[in-house]
């Protein structure tokens, strides 16, 4: 069974110095790193930085064989973190191969028949690449399930209303809608997350799962309502950390099918995430854990 993620792979310039991220990237990682076979779909340049993220990647296991290899440069994102370790970013877009997306090399999926598509964060706003990948993502969901990540980002798209649009058109795509609580205040700061969420569910989204940084995981489905508590760790930062709530999301699409995530799976499947963002906090970076690593911490 063969995983798609499709989105950004880029350079974090952290306080600490230059990391390969990108939410996409980093949730290709997560599930690389989970014993998944995984191909991450994206432009990679052939400077120094994509240079450096290809290593990495393939280092995780990620398949790269549907990239595209491009003379364009890296994108890259300036990292500043709160006092509590709490992330804000500053985007170099345009022109970069990270945001190159064209039918001519995008994959076939009715040939390869992908098990899953996780997509998300600024793939799906910055134009023209956002269509592109709109439409070819229409195709892919004739034959596999699609799990949306919005990762929103007001510092490239300050337009409230534009950027609710462009969410909800991605919406009404997904089988599965991964989200925090942080993007829904900041896409809907009059409504709770509860009207959101069920408000999702109604237009025929299967599962929401809302990410509440230490406060844990809600997951709703028509069948009712699970939530957890957060992992208590000692936090370095939080980056990376709700990409792997992504990656655990769609391990459970493999595992149990997009109509058998609810009750005591969807539950079960939240406490698994919640540790596994923990472990991704307790580290510099994205660094989510390995299968092995995440097996002992849910042991004890």
């Amino acid at each position: 069974m063969s995983i798609w993620v499709a989105g950004e792979v880029l350079i974090d310039v952290l306080p600490t110095g230059p990391v390969v991220g990108g939410g996409p990237a980093n949730t290709a990682k997560a599930l690389a790193r989970l014993g998944n076979t995984v191909d991450f779909i994206d432009g990679i340049s052939t400077d120094e930085y994509g240079v450096n993220a290809r290593k990495e990647l393939i280092r995780d296991g990620v398949g790269l064989s549907h990239c595209l290899t491009s003379e364009k440069p890296t994108c890259t994102a300036t990292v500043t973190l709160d006092a509590l370790g709490s992330a804000s970013y500053e985007f170099r877009i345009d022109g970069t191969a990270t945001f190159d997306f064209s039918h001519s090399w995008l994959p076939d999926p009715e040939r390869l028949k992908p098990s899953v598509l996780h997509i998300g964060t600024l793939v799906t706003i910055i134009e023209p690449g956002a269509s592109v990948l709109f439409d070819w993502a229409m195709r892919v969901s004739e034959f596999a399930p699609i799990v949306f990540d919005p990762n929103i980002r007001p510092s490239v798209l300050r337009d409230r209303e534009t950027y609710v649009v462009a969410v909800e058109k991605w919406i009404g795509l997904s089988s599965i809608v991964k989200v925090s609580d942080d993007d829904i205040k900041w896409l809907y700061p009059d409504e709770s997350i509860d009207i959101v969420a069920q408000r999702w569910l109604s237009t025929g989204v299967s599962c929401v799962v809302i990410t509440r940084g230490a406060a844990g995981l809600i997951g709703y489905t028509e069948h009712g309502i699970e939530e957890v508590t957060g992992a208590k760790v000692t936090v370095i930062d939080t980056v990376g950390a709700g990409d792997t709530v992504g990656a655990i999301v769609v391990e459970g699409v493999l595992n149990h099918s997009v109509a058998g995530l609810h009750g005591e799976v969807l539950h079960l499947l939240l406490q698994k995430a919640a540790v596994a963002a923990g472990i991704t906090c307790s580290r510099v970076g994205a660094e989510p854990p390995y299968k092995h690593e995440l097996v002992e911490a849910m042991e004890k």
